[in-house]
């Protein structure tokens, strides 16, 4: 988002449509994670072997049990890999679809329109940041995802 937020110089992204774009990436993708807990999380995460995602998931849980749905939902989006393992979490502990709902659009806008934003705000003060940005973010990502494809 960061990447997308930056390219805003002409003739490249348009900043309106990278922030729509955003936020219905942001809200999918947690009613997605929520309805795959739902339909079988709690077996999902009782297979994996993986400390780390057992340690995201117990802190997950901890994040819902201490500061409730609403506060949860919206904080967990900061916090890395919370954020993967939250929405599945919701919808295997039972959280309400409504609440769920209402708090994770919520979160998800105010997380992905920040970012976008930020990386505008980056991209327009600095100038050719966006190559830089763009080509560390590929690297992280494809970085995170050799390990998950072992999962």
């Amino acid at each position: 988002m960061l990447c997308g937020g930056s390219a805003g110089q002409a003739p490249r992204l348009v900043l309106w449509q990278v922030l729509l774009c955003a936020a219905v990436g942001a809200v999918a993708g947690g009613q997605v994670g929520y309805l795959l807990g739902q339909h079988g999380g709690r077996a999902l995460l009782a297979r994996t072997s993986r400390a780390r995602v057992r340690g995201a998931v117990a802190r997950a849980e901890k994040l819902l049990a201490r500061y409730g749905y609403g506060k949860a939902l919206v904080i967990g989006r900061f916090v890395p890999m919370v954020r993967t393992v939250l929405h599945p979490a919701a919808g295997a502990l039972g959280v309400p679809a409504r609440s769920f709902t209402l708090w994770e659009t919520v979160g998800g806008l105010i997380w992905s329109q920040s970012l976008v934003l930020a990386g505008y705000l980056l991209g327009s003060s600095v100038p050719d940041i966006d190559d830089y940005c763009c080509r560390w973010s590929l690297s992280s990502s494809w970085s995170r995802c050799c390990p998950c494809c072992r999962w």
